[in-house]
This record gives C-alpha cells, sequence and structure tokens, in this order.
C-alpha cells in the first residue's frame, strides 16, 4: 500500500514565511504612520469641541494643537509643524497637511501624505 505524503515541503514553507515576515515588516512600518494620523485627527477634533474657540487668537488655537499632540506622543508631526489657522468669514479652518517618509528596504520608502481639516465657527452653540 502506497501512501502520498501531504503536506508543505520546507521550501516552500520558507518561501511563505519570508512573505508573511515581509508584510508583518511593512505593517510595523505604515501602522504608526497612521496611528500618528488619528492623533493629529482627534487634536483637531477636541479643538473643534473647545467652547468659544471660534473666537480665540490663532497663537492660543496653535498652542492648543502643539499640546494635544505632546498628549498623544506625535512627535514626528509637532516637529514638522504643519498647522495653518485660515481665517473665515465665521470663524477659522485648521489645516494640517505633512509628509511622512518611512525607510522600508535598502533605498526603497515608504511615503505617506496626509490632510486633516477642522472648521472653528465664531459663537456656535455646543
Amino acid at each position: 500500500m502506497k501512501r502520498m505524503q501531504r503536506g508543505m515541503t520546507m521550501i516552500g514553507f520558507l518561501i511563505t514565511l519570508a512573505v508573511v515576515i515581509f508584510f508583518v515588516y511593512c505593517g510595523m512600518k505604515i501602522v504608526p504612520m497612521y496611528i500618528e494620523y488619528y492623533s493629529v485627527k482627534k487634536a483637531l477634533s477636541t479643538i473643534g469641541a473647545e467652547p468659544d474657540i471660534g473666537s480665540a487668537s490663532k497663537e492660543k488655537i496653535h498652542t492648543m494643537f502643539l499640546r494635544r499632540l505632546d498628549m498623544s506622543y506625535a512627535l514626528t508631526v509637532k516637529k514638522l509643524d504643519p498647522l495653518r489657522i485660515e481665517s473665515t468669514d465665521n470663524g477659522y479652518n485648521l489645516v494640517v497637511d505633512y509628509e511622512r517618509r518611512e525607510s522600508l528596504v535598502a533605498n526603497l520608502d515608504v511615503v505617506g501624505k496626509f490632510h486633516a481639516e477642522q472648521a472653528l465657527v465664531r459663537g456656535a452653540p455646543r
């Protein structure tokens, strides 16, 4: 009675393992970039939820944003200081545009371009 072996060969297993390790490594580079981006979005939304923030000075808004980045350990974004405060007819519009680059392998990089906005309305009921 001849039995056929089933399963994966050692070479097949090593190739599969290499592919899985590569994707895990890529995830380890990409996930922190997105965690930091969501920290920026959360900082903007909490500033937008502050009472009477639409009539605050631009310096105060900028300081509040930097403090919230400090609390969430978004140090790369804080170093870049990408916050733009644009005046509108009824308040401010906060815009954060930045690019983050992480080295992947040798001369290959992963580049993330991020954009977040928050409107601050003067005298909006909360």
